[in-house]
């Protein structure tokens, strides 16, 4: 029964989000995507999501990490959050570059590659622990929200979404959220 319902609220309150996320921003190069990530908030994101892991990695994991199934999916759904980032970004250079300007020759584009790929490799070794130590009927649902919720944190404080929308949009989203 806890399944079933958890699962109607997982939908319920993703639905709440999807229907007043904001409007996708144009991105036509890899340097715009660069100039968002540079400034200070998304910085303080990433910052905090980096030491918040090593700190899971190196210090909850050994303590409680295969009595508690929140350290291993933190971990991931921290790590996600910051590759959905940089996989946006490789895919525009990959639009791009196909299209009309190579953006490979750009550091930031190498950049972006090297952190899905760490990102990646952290992202599957946790959650790949979290499947042998815990029941997978309890470690997706809870991964799937944990991820989606950093996921739209981390899109929201890079690209300023909450600016573009009205009170009520935000109010539903927070909704959502705590659904």
């Amino acid at each position: 029964m806890f399944g079933v319902v958890g699962c109607i609220l997982c939908v319920v309150g993703s639905v709440g989000i999807v229907l007043h996320a904001p409007k996708e921003r144009e991105i036509n190069s890899v340097g715009e995507i660069w100039h968002f990530a540079t400034q200070p908030g998304f910085i303080v994101y990433s910052c905090v999501a980096v030491v918040g892991a090593l700190f899971l990695i190196f210090w909850a994991v050994k303590r409680s990490g295969h009595r508690k199934m929140l350290v291993y999916i933190a971990i991931c759904s921290l790590m996600g959050s910051l590759t959905v980032i940089s996989v946006k970004a490789v895919a525009i250079a990959l639009k791009l570059s196909f299209s009309e300007s190579n953006q490979f020759i750009y550091v930031q584009t190498w950049f972006f590659i090297f952190v899905v790929i760490i990102c990646c490799l952290v992202q599957l070794n946790y959650l790949n622990k979290a499947l042998d130590s815990f029941n997978t009927a309890v470690v997706s649902p809870v991964y799937y929200v944990m991820f989606t919720i950093l996921t739209i944190l981390a899109n929201m404080i890079m690209y300023k979404d909450w600016v573009s929308q009205s009170a009520t949009q935000i109010a539903t989203q927070l909704c959502g959220f705590v659904t």
